[in-house]
């Protein structure tokens, strides 16, 4: 082998081991990264989990108190027709 080709292998070893290390490393960073979206989005469904949770106590709660509203309001009206004498 010349020394052209040794010099030329050489080179491409060199950029070959760089390329390496590179794509080691930028796959330690994507694990780690995947790693934090996973704990991210585990973290923003607990949240969603219990919004959900609080909106439907909010709505058992508030369905029957807006039912008394109505029927108070209902029985008012009533009471206003008998006081003035209508039907």
């Amino acid at each position: 082998m010349n020394s052209a080709a040794g010099i030329l292998v050489v080179i491409l070893s060199i950029f070959l081991a760089i390329f390496l290390f590179l794509g080691i490393v930028l796959t330690i960073y994507l694990i780690q990264l995947t790693r934090q979206i996973r704990k991210i989005t585990d973290s923003a469904e607990r949240t969603v989990e219990n919004v959900e949770t609080v909106v439907s106590g909010i709505a058992k709660v508030t369905s029957p108190a807006f039912a008394v509203k109505m029927i108070n309001q209902f029985i008012k009206n009533l009471k206003k027709r008998k006081a003035r004498g209508d039907k």
